[in-house]
């Protein structure tokens, strides 16, 4: 189970019903409840995800 800091609670505790999203930004994160109160919960948990194929390209191109 992952764990995250509950802003109620002041304290670190497992999230119940975690469920992994996707941000606008394209970062993966964790959303569930607190156990104890049933707060929302929200934990980031990693980099950008892989850019999807049909999106345009953000390196530079020199020109030939």
């Amino acid at each position: 189970m992952p764990e995250g800091y509950c802003v109620k609670c002041k304290a670190r505790k497992e999230i119940v019903d975690a469920m992994e999203e996707t941000m606008k930004n394209g970062r993966k994160a964790i959303k569930g409840k607190c156990p104890t109160c049933g707060a929302v919960m929200f934990k980031i948990i990693g980099g950008k995800v892989a850019a999807e194929s049909g999106a345009p390209s953000t390196e530079p191109t020199s020109p030939a």
